[in-house]
């Protein structure tokens, strides 16, 4: 069984008091997502790696990578995903594409932002230790945890699933153009992410939007963007 390099556990930002502060202080974000063979990190493979780079300006550049798993993709995911063995066969390995992924990162300042973030962590730092190495040092964001806090009004609503990723882009009337594909997951969980941070703005700690100014207009001018 595979176990993190050095004793270490990623890094997860949990002060969602805080988390406008943060976005506001200039950091560079990056959504993501991944496509893989299984459940488990430990014996089933990525398929597919998408990104979304920003930070409270806008868009910084996107990732999107398919990869050559060393089993094959069973049926049900083929459906599930539309990624195909076919689609996959020359393809990079997980090697290459998680080194590709890492320079895109661009340093270990940049905090990372997944939906059920242990799923695509597990996942990524399963195959960092299959390369030998650590496992990924930057601070990542919990989207479903970080939704449960702004929103917690959503958890006495009959529909179920309240929380997934489509169900909360349904709600936010974020537009899904492909559901399933780690890119266009990452591109709609960077929306809800922007959402999230809006909505939180009431229940963030000693933090007035109004004080903070972006190229001569204060921020809260820029929130009908998002």
């Amino acid at each position: 069984m595979l176990q993190n390099n050095f004793g270490k556990k990623p890094v997860m930002f949990r002060d969602y008091e805080n988390i406008a502060r943060l976005f506001y202080s200039g950091a560079t974000f990056v959504a993501f997502d991944t496509e893989t063979t299984g459940l488990e990190p430990s014996s089933d493979h990525l398929t597919e790696i998408g990104a979304v780079k920003f930070n409270y300006e806008g868009e910084l550049g996107s990732f999107d990578q398919l990869i050559k798993p060393p089993v094959p993709i069973p049926s049900f995911l083929e459906n599930l995903t539309h990624i195909t063995n076919e689609m996959v066969a020359n393809c990079p390995d997980a090697s290459t594409a998680l080194g590709s992924f890492l320079s895109f990162l661009g340093g270990k300042e940049t905090i990372l932002i997944a939906h059920n973030a242990p799923f695509d962590l597990g996942f990524l730092n399963a195959q960092m230790q299959r390369m030998g190495w650590p496992i990924i040092p930057n601070t990542s964001i919990d989207s479903l945890p970080l939704a449960r806090w702004v929103h917690p009004e959503f958890r006495s609503e009959s529909e179920k699933g309240q929380y997934k990723l489509q169900s909360l882009a349904k709600r936010f009337n974020v537009e899904v153009r492909s559901a399933h594909r780690a890119d266009d997951d990452a591109r709609v969980l960077k929306e809800i992410f922007l959402k999230m941070i809006e909505d939180s703005l009431p229940k963030q700690k000693d933090f007035d939007i109004n004080s903070i100014e972006k190229n001569g207009q204060k921020a809260s001018d820029q929130l009908e963007l998002f």
